[in-house]
């Protein structure tokens, strides 16, 4: 939901408005019509279908035969680009690629962008389940995600409060800790263990550890490291889930040190 009272004084309408209609039309997979489009966006029919059709000359959306419109081959372009740039110099994602293939864990990487905490790169391990939300630029679920955790960990105790505040703590299992007192508990826990760790709270079955890989002054360049596994596997392996997470991290951070 837009806040109307941060709405920028030169706000371009007919931008906001494209970009409203783009954003209708990739949530709905089976295709909208002008009219379906127009009533999901408040817009006129008449001016929803001058936006529609010049979307469809960028080829931001695509017009099929029986007049529905689906999202068009740009909107991927622009996401290779956004992979690119989360994931840093290539050498990290070769990084994430070799630790996933030899433990067999997913790995991720994740960092604040705008404030907000998103995963920025992944590598899928064949023994890893598969997490199909934790794509390059997921940003929901902090608080009930290990790589979450550790972004959240570096921030003050006000800080993260705001945060909780403002993005919520979702439910998404019955393990997800859903209270501001239990979170602050939970990360001081990982402080101690030297690892943030999260057992089924995002995924029933799953378990994710993580590390951070920068500790930056700057908020925006701060970096987490996780991986993901089966959770009675993590039960039995953490003392080495952790080991192999701080070996991979330190390849990480010389990476993006001799990047800087």
């Amino acid at each position: 939901m837009r806040d109307p009272l941060a709405e920028p004084s030169d706000l371009i309408r007919s931008v906001s408005r494209a970009l409203r209609v783009l954003e209708s039309v990739g949530r709905a997979p089976k295709g909208l019509t002008v009219k379906q489009i127009a009533r999901r966006c408040e817009l006129t029919v008449a001016t929803t279908y001058h936006l529609v059709r010049t979307l469809a000359y960028e080829g931001y959306v695509i017009r099929r035969e029986d007049g529905t419109y689906i999202v068009g081959l740009e909107v991927a372009d622009r996401y290779r680009e956004l992979v690119t740039a989360f994931r840093g110099p290539p050498a990290v994602g070769e990084t994430l690629r070799r630790a996933a293939a030899d433990t067999g864990w997913s790995h991720y990487l994740g960092r604040f962008v705008g404030g907000q905490v998103a995963v920025t790169a992944v590598a899928e391990g064949v023994r890893s389940p598969h997490l199909e939300d934790l794509v390059p630029g997921f940003d929901e679920g902090a608080h009930a995600t290990a790589l979450g955790k550790s972004l959240l960990a570096t921030l003050t105790p006000d800080q993260r409060i705001r945060y909780l505040r403002e993005y919520g703590m979702r439910p998404f299992t019955a393990a997800t800790l859903t209270s501001a007192e239990a979170f602050e508990a939970d990360l001081a826990a990982g402080e101690r263990r030297g690892m943030q760790l999260e057992l089924g709270q995002f995924r029933q079955g799953v378990a994710c550890a993580s590390v951070l890989v920068v500790p930056d002054k700057d908020i925006e360049r701060r970096v987490a490291l996780a991986c993901a596994l089966p959770a009675s596997e993590m039960m039995t392996s953490a003392r080495v889930v952790r080991a192999k997470l701080l070996t991979v991290a330190r390849s990480v951070a010389d990476i993006i040190a001799a990047d800087s």
